[in-house]
């Protein structure tokens, strides 16, 4: 792909910052971070629903689960974050523990 060259008036560096605003706003490094242990605990339930052995409570975990995460997606305060991946992590160690009493 080629990019034009910049003209009279425009730098490398307003090419620069305008292809940035197309990708929307960058995240902090603590947001960084705490999005990887959000994608990490979504995993470890996905893969753990898989343990359960009725196909319709599956279902209804794992849509409980995704529903739980889209209904906090748009939190951006850090310590609300770290409030939620806590009570989601507690509350999944308790899943498992009656999932494996199954």
């Amino acid at each position: 792909m080629r990019f034009p060259l910049p003209t009279r008036g425009h730098t490398l560096r307003s090419y620069a910052t305008a292809s940035r605003s197309r990708l929307g706003a960058t995240l902090s490094l603590e947001h960084f971070l705490q999005r990887a242990r959000v994608l990490s605990l979504y995993r470890i339930i996905v893969r753990g629903t898989r343990r359960i052995q009725d196909p319709t409570t599956r279902a209804e975990t794992m849509r409980f689960a995704r529903e739980e995460f889209e209904r906090h997606r748009n939190v951006t305060d850090i310590s609300h974050i770290r409030y939620l991946i806590s009570r989601g992590k507690a509350e999944w160690e308790g899943m498992e523990r009656y999932i494996d009493g199954l």
